[in-house]
């Protein structure tokens, strides 16, 4: 296991990721506020009514407890993650009645194909192992004409951007190509591919085929 996924498995580091860790890494790389990204989340995942939405690698919960308050009826989000710390921290501070978390392995996810409406991953793809076999777990799960969202790591042709690199990949960080999962959701027939760079971060977001 390499310092990345160590540092995020270590009870200490739940306690401060998505208070402090996540909005001040974000911004320094984004220029953008964790309000803004929960914001083009629902925007882009297309959020309403009694949609089922999974959450990739939810850590503590703030998004997946975030998505379901945008739901009613018999919509609900899961939140799915590896990381023990961060699921007690998730059942702690962000349980809800539309809320559910579940221990798992982003490279083999527990649920049968179609099960989702919206999926999602923020912020962790570059700390998986194996992500291109994540990704197509993301969209195995996917329902027919659902929406699908990722937030990554983008590699930036500057200077600061190629320093960046540099740091995280010796902290076992990935940084993806602009096209790396564009083109993997083309391949995969999904369509409405959409993609924003925001400094060293990529969106991307695209329908499964109906």
């Amino acid at each position: 296991m390499n310092l990345a996924r160590r540092t995020m498995n270590h009870p200490a580091f739940a306690l401060v990721y998505e208070r402090a860790w996540r909005p001040a890494s974000f911004f320094a790389a984004t220029g953008r506020t964790m309000q803004a990204d929960r914001r083009d989340a629902v925007r882009v995942l297309r959020l309403r009514g009694d949609r089922r939405v999974l959450d990739i690698a939810c850590g503590p919960g703030n998004f997946t407890h975030y998505l379901s308050e945008r739901l009613t009826g018999d919509g609900y989000a899961v939140g799915i993650d590896f990381s023990v710390p961060m699921l007690r921290r998730a059942m702690s501070d962000n349980r809800g009645a539309r809320t559910g978390y579940v221990r798992g392995d982003a490279r083999q996810l527990p649920f049968p194909d179609g099960s989702f409406d919206a999926v999602c991953c923020f912020g962790a793809l570059y700390l998986i192992p194996d992500p291109m076999v994540a990704a197509r777990e993301m969209i195995r799960v996917l329902a027919p004409g659902g929406r699908i969202a990722i937030s990554t790591s983008h590699r930036a042709d500057s200077w600061f951007g190629r320093v960046s690199t540099a740091v995280g990949g010796a902290g076992g960080l990935r940084v993806f190509d602009t096209d790396t999962f564009p083109k993997l959701f083309a391949e995969a027939g999904l369509v409405e591919i959409e993609q924003e760079v925001h400094g060293l971060m990529q969106y991307v977001s695209a329908t499964g085929p109906r």
